[in-house]
């Protein structure tokens, strides 16, 4: 259930919820809101049509699920392992918020770029926050969702701005921690609060540092 902020509603779905706050609460709804709720494919007028376009999108992904799996059995892997094929499901049905730092040789990303920003459905930044992530799936790996952004992360290499660095070798050091604990990407699954203004205290903390050895 998602209750709205600004009255006693509740809703099943974000869809519902973000369909009332455009209707309802016009002065809260946001570009950002625009943009999700079109992606989610709730930005009709009509509620059947958008209720078909959701349960298009699920079936898109699903397909999608299907596809991936059946090229990892089938023998082809790709450097991360297995693992990488992991896919969020049921996006949509959660909402969850935690924090995200990452920093490479003395340099912060900045996830409030827009290259960043809503960038997957199930996984994203928004509104110009690059602290706060977002979770909109079940299931989304740490891996999944650095790869949305265009990042891959392992336990042992992070490879940014087309520059793989590895911990361990001569030049360079990696540390992947949640919470200040060591993850493995590919399995961790990304916890978060549901109100975006818990992130930073009872969501997931996700910190990525590479730094010259």
């Amino acid at each position: 259930m998602r209750d709205c902020p600004h009255c006693a509603e509740s809703f099943d779905t974000e869809v519902a919820s973000l369909e009332h706050l455009r209707d309802d609460h016009p002065a809260e709804f946001g570009s950002v809101d625009e943009r999700r709720l079109a992606q989610l494919g709730g930005d009709g007028d009509d509620g059947g049509s958008n209720t078909a376009l959701l349960l298009g999108g699920l079936a898109v992904a699903v397909v999608g699920i299907v596809v991936v799996v059946t090229f990892f059995l089938g023998g082809s892997s790709p450097d991360t392992g297995g693992d990488a094929a992991r896919t969020p499901s049921n996006v949509g049905a959660a909402h969850s918020h935690g924090t995200m730092e990452m920093v490479v040789l003395g340099d912060r990303v900045d996830f409030s770029r827009e290259e960043y920003q809503l960038q997957a459905n199930a996984f994203h930044f928004e509104g110009g926050d690059g602290q706060v992530w977002h979770g909109h799936a079940q299931g989304v790996t740490l891996e999944w969702a650095m790869a949305s952004l265009g990042i891959e992360v392992t336990e042992t290499s992070v490879t940014f701005d087309g520059t793989t660095y590895r911990d361990g070798d001569s030049e360079y050091a990696v540390s992947v921690t949640v919470d200040g604990q060591p993850v493995d990407p590919s399995t961790y699954v990304l916890q978060g609060a549901q109100d975006a203004a818990a992130a930073g205290s009872q969501g997931d903390h996700v910190r990525i540092v590479v730094t010259a050895a």
